[in-house]
């Protein structure tokens, strides 16, 4: 259900905390799949983020590490620094992505687990082409995901692509993102990889507005709003936000202040935590940007 992205649904996910848990036999070795509830913090974290909890993302994933971390099962260890890894990078948090993907690929090559390696050596990249360390970020990013394919995985593919295009758009190499993006939404109709098909089509818009032509442009708009739409049917409001935001600002550049404004600020307003995390910082600068003067005075 979660990597389809049919329908974020906690609630779901709770109610499936049984089928969650690993028949092992009793003598087996401790693990966070045999210890009652120790996955289930691993699955709830994305569905928490996505669905517009940062901080309780987060916070399940720190309690996945600490009972890994006491288990001493090193498949548990890296499992949980792996997802811990992501979640700062879903939250886009470059320092502690980087940080907590070394240690995963220190762990992981001590053990021997090739893929959680290349998962890891992908969220890596990443953190390194934002920290101004372009060139070899990008390298890493498509050694990781090339590894990656390699061991034969297939799961998260749509999400490390956008990764990838992501690198690329910051980078302004809107023909090398747009191709990418293809790749991925060609995935999503493939394999039914949805959870990730929102931020895609907000990428494909911000790539798109990078190329010259007007028509190109214009289609930017509808990007936008497809990754809107997409993101609604989902509940999953950290995309929805996300995609609110290319819209204002778009809609800003053609002078709809007023229009990006009530966007934005019905988005934002929804939020009860997180406003330390990059996006909703982002949101509540340009919703600033946004608001006359005098509006802003009566808000304050």
């Amino acid at each position: 259900m979660l990597s389809r992205g049919i329908c974020f649904s906690a609630r779901a996910l709770r109610a499936s905390n049984g089928s969650l848990r690993s028949s092992a036999a009793p003598h087996s070795r401790p693990s966070i799949w045999t210890r009652p509830g120790g996955v289930l913090p691993l699955r709830l974290r994305v569905v928490s983020l996505a669905l517009g909890y940062p901080d309780q993302a987060l916070e399940r994933a720190q309690a996945a590490l600490a009972l890994a971390s006491e288990l001493s099962h090193p498949q548990s260890l890296d499992q949980a620094l792996c997802s811990i890894a992501q979640t700062h990078q879903y939250r886009r948090e470059e320092d502690p992505t980087r940080e907590q993907a070394e240690r995963a690929i220190a762990v992981s090559t001590e053990r021997g687990f090739q893929m959680r390696v290349a998962m890891a050596t992908v969220l890596r990249g990443w953190a390194l082409a934002i920290q101004e360390e372009g060139t070899e970020g990008m390298v890493q990013l498509r050694q990781g995901l090339a590894s990656y394919r390699g061991c034969g995985a297939a799961a998260y593919g749509t999400y490390y692509l956008a990764m990838l295009a992501e690198r690329y758009e910051q980078a302004e190499q809107p023909e090398e993102g747009l191709s990418v993006v293809g790749e991925a939404l060609a995935l999503v109709d493939k394999s039914g990889e949805r959870w990730w098909e929102a931020e895609l089509h907000r990428l494909n818009g911000l790539l798109l507005l990078q190329q010259i032509a007007p028509d190109e442009q214009q289609q930017a708009e509808t990007c936008f709003q497809r990754a809107l739409d997409i993101a609604k049917r989902q509940y999953a409001k950290s995309w929805e936000l996300r995609a609110a935001m290319s819209l204002s600002r778009r809609w800003r550049d053609q002078g709809k202040h007023e229009a990006a404004r009530h966007l934005l600020s019905e988005m934002y307003s929804w939020f009860t935590e997180g406003f330390e995390t990059p996006d909703l910082k982002e949101a509540r600068t340009l919703l600033d940007e946004l608001t006359p003067p005098r509006a802003a005075a009566e808000l304050s």
